[in-house]
């Protein structure tokens, strides 16, 4: 017996015609092949899960389902299955087919100028047939080419009638153009196309075709209306019903041919650079090939002026302070009476930012409490419905962390009673809008206001003016005020100023922790003066006053300052800076000014060795004069031009700086102190001699006695001084009076001889023995003054000699 074995079933599988996709309304076939040599089989067909019976739909002839009509609703997974009496029984599709149904190509018609044309017009209408991305596809798979991609062939159809080439129409496949339309080319029209490959149909649906006989007119507007203004731009609108469709716009100026130029778009853009942009325009749309145009629009004036510039100013100053209020303008020249809005810009100094802040109805712009934040370039602009002015020039507003006061003398602070001297306060970095006040000593000045521009005047100086004067701006409303100044020492020193302060050692730096003695010494008298200093703290009378000496064992920084010698009725005498240093190294320069044409000599001293160092460099107001040297420095004959501020530098350190302050010789000065001293000699001398003659001539004429009267003026003793009488011989009173050497500070120097007889009432009593005594005194009297601006006391300066006479008895002779 011969025995078959079969490895398995045989397999099936299903074949479509056409292929996918398929297309609404057509027919397909799929077919059922088995894989066997094998016949008598028996077919079921299935889509997705159920089994498929002949129907209206569907016919199921043994190997083969036919679709016909194919709609959306017959995609699905498509399979089949074979079955028999005899072995092999059974066989089943190995895969599904996936049955894919499109719509068929949608056509439309497009039109070119619009659906609403004018008589005369060019109108191109155009059939456009959808190309799906499945048949590029399915023409690169099956490399069939030709049937999926077969021409199409196009017909045309106003409403029901097929349109041909003629004079009026010209058919170009897909393109039916219409040459001069008239009123009846109105109506609807659709196109078809159909083709040997598939899809092989595609219909459109209808466009409307509207034709007007009447040529239209575009409106021509500008905005701005009314006036253009130079620096900005006036934009044209040339308007058509926007029914109509789109067209291009012309535009004509000042005349119609030809035209200025073609925009796209319905508007025109104008920059009004001068009065000559200005005049008349006009405007026509076109569309088409060849172009239709409309009609000219009506003329429309663009009347053109000059724009004024916007001018921005700033209060108080461009320069300003943290704190100050600031208020910025933007003002606009402008002759019309339109109400102007206003739009500020601030770029910042940093350039890392532009912030903008716009503001309305208002020209000014107000900044409360500036910072630092509000530096920066301040412009402005004036606008007008949406015309702006030309842009301001920039403001550029510096905001500093605080404003200081300064003050300097002029010409020095160093000078003589009856001289003239200017205080001048400035602020740095700003000049506008400040007032000032002057503080003496820590006291508000009253008259003050005499330095509102900044500079204080005395003239003429007098001793009362000597002290520490310091100034302080301010300005706005609130009012913002500066930082006092730095202090200014003025020093005013009498013509005849006798008292000196005495510094040990005498130099005006000194160490830190070193000791210092002052003491002030009156040729005369030096009891009742006091030493006093200013720092930078207060006025104070020196810490341990001994007597009218003042000792300092250990200096610090805090005892830098003035200090000078002062009475007990508040004159100030011989004021000197001192400067205490915590450094290694001091400028050792004369404490007293240098007398002009003198030696001045400066050593750079150590604070270990307290000695000139070996090597030095030498500074004036911060240039080098000298280098190298041994430690000194000398200038052999002092000039005015040699005054200011000194220091040296070593490489152990640097000093501070001192001023060296130059005094003019003054000879004339001098020549007049030696006449007034010989003429007082002289007058002691002539009044000792007087004195002797009236004594002898007393003797003989005891009993006679003469009052003369006399012009005279109390002094601060309450005696009566004699003024400008002459030398009476055959007087009991003789006196010479020498006319002051300087009436202007009321220095009275005179001498005197005053012969005084006591009489007895009783002219019988025995008078007592004679006693003649003789005496001369030199004093001076100091008036105090009340008077801020008084040239100072009045030193007088006298002598005098009296006689006093005893007499015993009438009948007596001497």
């Amino acid at each position: 017996v011969f025995l078959s074995f079969f490895s398995g079933f045989p397999t099936s599988i299903v074949t479509v015609t056409p292929d996918n996709p398929v297309f609404t309304g057509e027919t397909v076939k799929l077919k059922c092949v088995i894989n066997s040599d094998h016949s008598n089989w028996r077919y079921e067909w299935y889509k997705d899960s159920v089994i498929l019976q002949t129907s209206e739909r569907y016919t199921v002839n043994r190997d083969t389902l036919t679709i016909r009509g194919a709609t959306e609703s017959d995609q699905g997974q498509y399979w089949c299955k074979g079955q028999r009496d005899r072995r092999p029984n059974s066989s089943t599709s190995s895969s599904a087919v996936s049955l894919s149904v499109k719509d068929s190509p949608t056509s439309t018609v497009t039109v070119t100028p619009d659906s609403r044309v004018f008589t005369g017009e060019t109108v191109n209408l155009k059939c456009v047939i959808e190309t799906h991305p499945d048949w590029i596809r399915r023409t690169e798979q099956t490399h069939r080419p030709g049937y999926w991609s077969q021409p199409w062939r196009y017909e045309w159809y106003k409403d029901s009638v097929i349109l041909q080439t003629s004079e009026h129409y010209t058919v170009n496949r897909d393109t039916l153009t219409i040459r001069g339309a008239t009123e009846s080319d109105q109506g609807q029209y659709w196109c078809k196309g159909q083709r040997d490959g598939r899809p092989n149909s595609s219909t459109s649906s209808s466009l409307s075709l509207s034709v007007k006989d009447l040529k239209p007119k575009p409106e021509l507007t500008s905005d701005p209306a009314g006036a253009a203004l130079t620096g900005n731009t006036v934009t044209l609108t040339c308007r058509m019903d926007p029914s109509t469709g789109n067209w291009d716009s012309y535009w004509y100026k000042h005349t119609l041919n030809p035209e200025t130029e073609k925009k796209k778009t319905n508007s025109y853009t104008l920059k009004i650079d001068s009065v000559s942009d200005g005049g008349q325009y006009w405007c026509r749309a076109g569309r088409g090939k060849p172009v239709y145009y409309t009609q000219y629009s009506d003329a429309l004036w663009v009347n053109v002026t000059v724009f004024p510039k916007a001018v921005v100013t700033v209060r108080p100053d461009e320069r300003v302070f943290r704190g100050e209020t600031v208020t910025l303008r933007c003002d606009i020249k402008w002759g019309g009476d339109t109400e102007w809005t206003y739009r500020w810009e601030i770029e910042g100094t940093n350039n890392q930012y532009k912030n903008t802040v716009s503001r309305t109805s208002t020209q000014e712009l107000n900044i409360s409490g500036v910072d630092l934040s509000h530096s920066g370039k301040y412009t402005c602009t004036g606008q007008i419905h949406t015309q702006s002015s030309q842009r301001s020039d920039a403001v550029t507003l510096t905001v500093s962390a605080e404003a200081q006061a300064s003050v300097r003398v002029s010409p020095q602070p160093w000078l003589t009673e009856g001289e003239s001297v200017t205080l001048i306060c400035e602020v740095s970095g700003s000049s506008k809008g400040w007032t000032f006040s002057w503080f003496r000593d820590h006291d508000h000045l009253s008259d003050s206001s005499r330095g509102a521009g900044g500079s204080y005047t005395l003239s003429p100086a007098a001793l009362q003016h000597t002290g520490v004067y310091t100034c302080r701006a301010e300005r706005g409303r609130p009012a913002y005020y500066t930082h006092n100044s730095s202090s200014q020492t003025l020093w005013i020193t009498g013509v005849s100023a006798s008292v000196s302060l005495v510094i040990n050692p005498s130099r005006s730096q000194h160490f830190s922790s070193d000791s210092l003695s002052l003491s002030c010494e009156d040729k005369s008298n030096s009891a009742g003066w006091t030493v006093r200093r200013y720092t930078d703290k207060d006025t104070q009378t020196c810490a341990k006053q001994t007597g009218s000496g003042c000792v300092m064992d250990s200096l610090s920084t805090s005892d830098t300052g003035v200090y000078w010698c002062e009475s007990e009725s508040g004159e100030k005498r011989h004021p000197r800076n001192i400067t205490v240093h915590d450094g290694e190294v001091i400028l050792e320069s004369s404490v007293d000014p240098v007398i002009e044409g003198e030696t001045l000599t400066l050593h750079c001293l150590h604070r270990s060795t307290n000695s000139p160092i070996l090597s030095a460099d030498f500074y004036k107001d911060g240039s080098l004069i000298q280098n190298q040297t041994t430690g000194e420095m000398n200038i052999t004959t002092v000039s005015k031009s040699h005054e200011g501020f000194y220091y040296c530098k070593t490489e152990r350190g640097q000093s501070l700086h001192s001023w060296i302050s130059v005094r003019v010789r003054v000879s004339t000065a001098s020549s007049s102190l030696l006449v007034i001293g010989v003429s007082v000699g002289l007058s002691v001398c002539l009044l000792f001699f007087i004195s002797l003659v009236l004594l002898w001539r007393h003797k003989h004429k005891k009993d006679q006695h003469c009052n003369i009267q006399q012009t005279s003026v109390p002094n601060p003793s309450g005696e009566s001084l004699a003024l400008n009488s002459p030398l009476q011989s055959d007087s009991d009173h003789i006196y010479n009076d020498v006319t002051p050497v300087n009436s202007g500070n009321k220095d009275v120097t005179y001498s005197e001889v005053t012969i005084k007889k006591n009489i007895s009432a009783d002219k019988d009593k025995i008078m007592a023995k004679s006693n003649n005594v003789m005496y001369s005194e030199v004093r001076t009297k100091v008036k105090k003054s009340k008077d801020i601006n008084t040239a100072g006391p009045s030193d007088l300066t006298y002598a005098q000699i009296n006689i006093q006479d005893t007499k015993k008895s009438k009948s007596k002779g001497p």
